[in-house]
């Protein structure tokens, strides 16, 4: 298994050469040369399995570098009841992704695919966790360390920080939007105090903090001599890790490999449905992949129109729907790519445009035309929808969902197929994002014990203006 550059001008590497890096060399996200085939008898042999070995079988498809034994330690070390239990009886955690059935709409069975069971409550902890002990591993094995570049809308942050804290040859140095996630999100961050772990907020929005990481990473003279990796969904090796809950959500829903299901995936940086469109470059029978954004409607203006126009700073909007607030996708590059067969120099052409005029436009290129061979489809929520949503959804099926999911099921309600169930991503606890809960629902949101005074923690962070210039500073100020 190699991978290749999006952008077709890199040598081909092996999965552990391009774990820690990020970007690749020419600007361009790694790929594999091509998608491991998943037959339907072996889908259908993977049944039963618990959620560690079947993260073993897919992962061993794309990672050969790793020994097996490693591998299956790896996994099992990550994927546990105690990491994944959320206050839940162990029995019932040991299923880490639990599917919930909604209940049947136009004759589709909705479900929700419960992925916030992990420390941060949130569905960055199903890959972070694994990046967490998957960098140890690497790092050990080649006598190295390693300074982590990230941003975060709010999630992304918290979850690589508690994935981080305390693993030896890893500093954390986690870029923030400043005033823009909500009050929880914030404390989870800030209120950590390990050494290792370094909060930065930017005066400015998410898509800044992500340009600058960007910046960093394509400064390969600095980044070689500070060693800086990435958490961000840039990495291939979270990209990867979210495609093993796809598998388990279909064989949750499944009986047999015969049948197909849809998902519908919260989206802002397209990371989360892009794990879905490999899943489903491998063979996995998903019939739709609906992308469901808030009013930050980059992606769903694309699927819709074929024209990516990212918006500028001032015109991502701050909505209830936060760590969706995103208007340039990063992961939206790995899809083009595809969309394009594969074609680098085309790919490299077009993200070029992005970066001087804003966008690019395919709605009359032939390869728009094969949409629909991919099975997308997108949707778009508003504040009052969520709201509308998230009344909803308690009142008719008792089940309190937070803001990101509660667009998702508003999207998803707009898909619907008979006799293909529908799952719809769960993002996070509502706990995360309280404030619109209580607006929603005029109570509070279930918050577990282990959270409930986190807000009055000290908290630990820096202001600093959205210049590539202080951040470079601070990080050689505090790895030397």
């Amino acid at each position: 298994m190699r991978y290749q550059s999006t952008r077709g001008n890199s040598p081909e590497q092996s999965f552990l050469e391009i774990l820690l890096g990020g970007l690749a060399p020419d600007g361009g996200l790694y790929l594999p040369v091509q998608y491991p085939k998943v037959t339907p008898a072996q889908l259908d042999s993977w049944r039963g399995l618990s959620y560690a070995d079947l993260a073993f079988e897919v992962l061993s498809l794309y990672c050969p570098d790793i020994p097996e034994g490693d591998l299956r330690a790896l996994v099992r070390k990550t994927y546990t009841a105690a990491v994944y239990s959320n206050g839940r009886p162990e029995d019932k955690a040991s299923d880490i992704t639990p599917l919930h059935w909604l209940g049947e709409e136009s004759g589709t069975r909705i479900g929700l695919l419960s992925l916030s069971n992990g420390p941060t409550l949130a569905f960055k902890d199903m890959a972070m966790q694994l990046l967490g002990n998957l960098f140890e591993y690497a790092l050990q094995r080649a006598g190295q360390h390693l300074n982590i570049l990230g941003a975060t809308s709010g999630d992304t942050g918290s979850a690589a920080e508690y994935a981080m804290r305390g693993k030896a040859g890893v500093r954390v140095f986690m870029l923030s939007p400043k005033g823009k996630m909500s009050a929880f999100q914030s404390a989870q961050m800030y209120s950590l105090q390990d050494p290792n772990i370094f909060n930065l907020a930017v005066d400015g929005v998410f898509d800044d903090c992500q340009d600058i990481v960007k910046a960093v990473s394509n400064d390969l003279a600095y980044k070689a001599k500070h060693q800086i990796g990435t958490v961000n969904s840039i990495n291939w090796g979270r990209v990867l890790a979210q495609v093993v809950y796809y598998f388990q959500g279909y064989l949750l829903a499944t009986q047999s490999s015969s049948e197909k299901v849809s998902f519908t995936v919260p989206s802002g940086n397209f990371g989360n449905v892009c794990a879905g469109h490999i899943a489903r470059m491998m063979g996995l029978p998903i019939e739709r992949l609906v992308v469901a954004t808030n009013e930050n409607d980059v992606l769903d203006e694309f699927f819709r129109t074929g024209i990516y126009r990212a918006r500028k700073s001032a015109e991502t909007l701050h909505t209830s729907s936060p760590s969706m607030d995103i208007s340039k996708a990063s992961n939206f590059e790995r899809f083009v790519f595809d969309l394009l067969a594969q074609d680098g120099k085309r790919t490299a052409a077009l993200f070029k445009q992005v970066e001087e005029t804003g966008g690019f436009d395919l709605s009359k290129d032939p390869a728009y035309a094969t949409m629909r061979q991919f099975g997308f489809t997108s949707g778009r929520s508003t504040h009052t929808d969520r709201l509308k949503t998230i009344r909803d959804i308690d009142g008719k099926y008792g089940v309190m969902i937070d803001t990101h999911t509660a667009d998702g099921v508003k999207v998803a309600r707009e898909y619907l197929q008979k006799d293909i169930p529908m799952l719809v991503l769960e993002t996070a606890l509502p706990i995360k994002f309280e404030e619109t809960i209580q607006e929603a629902l005029g109570r509070p949101a279930d918050c577990p014990p282990a959270f409930k005074d986190i807000k009055t923690l000290p908290q630990r962070v820096e202001s600093i203006p959205a210049d590539v210039g202080v951040v470079k500073q601070f990080i050689t100020q505090h790895v030397s």
